[in-house]
C-alpha cells in the first residue's frame, strides 16, 4: 500500500466519523443520489480541503472511493495544473448529482485549460448532469474568470438558446444560471443576454419560457442594472 492510498483511506475513515444519516435523507429531498453518501456538512469538507492542502495523487484515490462525500473533497483538493483532459472526462462521467456537478465545475474544472472547450462538449451532450457541466461551467466562467474577453461569453448565448428547450429540471436550471451569469458580467454582455432571453422566450417550451422569464426579470431589475452603471459595464459582482 503506497503513502498516497493509506492517507486517503484513513480520511475516509475520518469523514465515516462525520456520517450523518439525517443528512443523507435531506440530501435525497433535495434530489440528490444519495446510494454511497455520508452525509458529512460541507463545512467539514472545506475544512478537511482546507488543512490537506492541494494534492493531485490524494484527490485521485479519494474519488476512486466511489463515495459521494470523498468525490466532494476530491474536487476541493485537486491541483488544477496537473489535472488532465482525460481525467476531467472520466469523472464528469462519473457524477450522477447537481451538488457534485457543481462544486467540480467551480472548484476545479473551471481552473484547467480545458474549461471553455468543454462548455460547447458537455452541452451538447444527452446525460443530464454531463450537459448541466456544460451549462454550470459557463456560469461559473463568467464569474470567476475576470480578464476573459465579452468574445468567450458572446460564443455561449447560442447554445444557450439551442438547448432551452430542455424540460429536464437540473438541465434548465444550469442553463438559465448561465444565461444570468453572462448577463450579470457587464453592461454590454447584459444587453446581448437580455436578447437572447427575449429570443429564448419566443420558443414553443415550458422550459425555454421559464428560462427565459426568470432571467429577464434579474437581467432588467433595477438592482442587477443599478450595480452595472455603477461599476461603469466593466464590474463583476
Amino acid at each position: 500500500m503506497t503513502e498516497i492510498t493509506k492517507k486517503a483511506e484513513d480520511i475516509i475513515k475520518t469523514l465515516k466519523k462525520h456520517a450523518n444519516p439525517e443528512a443523507v435523507e435531506a440530501m435525497k429531498r433535495f434530489g440528490i443520489k444519495a446510494e454511497h453518501a455520508l452525509g458529512v456538512s460541507i463545512h467539514e469538507l472545506r475544512r478537511t480541503a482546507k488543512s490537506l492542502g492541494k494534492n493531485h495523487g490524494l484527490a485521485l484515490q479519494l474519488w476512486e472511493s466511489g463515495i459521494h462525500d470523498a468525490r466532494l473533497l476530491a474536487s476541493l483538493v485537486d491541483e488544477p495544473a496537473r489535472v488532465t483532459e482525460k481525467q476531467i472526462e472520466a469523472w464528469v462521467m462519473n457524477i450522477n448529482s447537481w451538488d457534485l456537478c457543481d462544486l467540480c465545475c467551480s472548484n476545479l474544472f473551471d481552473k484547467t485549460p480545458y474549461a471553455c472547450k468543454k462548455c460547447f462538449e458537455w452541452s451538447s451532450m444527452q446525460g443530464e448532469f454531463v450537459k448541466r457541466a456544460g451549462f454550470v461551467m459557463m456560469a461559473c466562467l463568467a464569474v470567476h474568470d475576470k480578464e476573459a474577453p465579452d468574445s468567450e461569453f458572446l460564443q455561449f448565448l447560442p447554445v444557450i438558446k439551442r438547448e432551452a428547450n430542455d424540460e429536464r429540471n437540473f438541465v434548465r436550471k444550469a442553463v438559465n444560471w448561465a444565461l444570468r451569469q453572462i448577463g450579470k458580467r457587464n453592461t454590454g454582455l447584459n444587453r446581448a443576454a437580455i436578447k437572447a432571453a427575449e429570443d429564448i422566450k419566443r420558443l414553443d417550451s415550458k422550459a425555454a419560457s421559464w428560462i427565459a422569464s426568470d432571467a429577464l426579470r434579474e437581467l432588467k431589475s433595477e438592482a442587477v442594472q443599478r450595480r452595472l452603471r455603477d461599476r461603469r459595464g466593466v464590474g463583476f459582482y
